[in-house]
């Protein structure tokens, strides 16, 4: 069975976005960038809510990103190649090859994805991972937490949702990055 990976980027203070709605902080750092590709390397399938899909698709419909360097290509090419879900009430239509406009989050739907899809499957926007918190679907968090405070703004992890964690991995980038692998506990 597939698992369900929620991957995000954090504030030392736990948000993913300032009280702006920006997330300017996380600076552009080849290390991390590179790990977070071979990340994705592994994916068949990424979950997302509309506002992260809309960020995330430049690396499909904007072929100037994948030629500013060999990373960047390499990004691009491992970003499309996975199978995508996008999750939204307001998006007319998607602009990605791959890619299914799902009107309303349905955790047995979910739930069927990770027993019949090729590679694990990664989950992206906030409110769409606090839905799969709420339904016991995530197996995994990925989390990319930045020396910063922001003081406010979107929390990145759901509020009124218990979930217990066991650490399985962790890695310190030169930028004072660190990641955390948790397994949820029961998976």
């Amino acid at each position: 069975m597939a698992k369900l990976i929620y991957v995000t980027n954090l504030s030392l203070d736990g948000y993913i976005e300032d009280e702006r709605g920006a997330f300017n902080w996380l600076p552009p750092d080849d290390e991390v960038f590179v790990f977070t590709t071979d990340l994705l390397r592994s994916v068949g399938t990424l979950l997302y809510g509309r506002r992260l899909y809309e960020s995330m698709a430049v690396w499909e419909t904007n072929a100037a990103l994948a030629a500013q360097s060999d990373l960047m290509a390499d990004f691009a090419t491992v970003w499309q190649a996975p199978n995508k879900v996008v999750y939204s009430t307001t998006l007319a239509a998607v602009s990605t090859a791959n890619t299914r406009l799902e009107r309303h989050f349905d955790p047995a739907v979910v739930h069927e994805m990770k027993t019949t899809v090729e590679g694990d499957l990664t989950i992206g926007g906030a409110n769409l991972a606090t839905q799969a918190f709420k339904a016991g679907l995530i197996d995994e968090c990925r989390l990319f937490v930045w020396p910063v405070v922001v003081g406010g703004g979107k929390p990145g992890l759901p509020t009124g949702v218990r979930t217990d964690l066991e650490l399985l991995d962790e890695r310190r980038f030169g930028n004072g990055v660190l990641h955390l692998r948790y397994r949820t506990r029961g998976q």
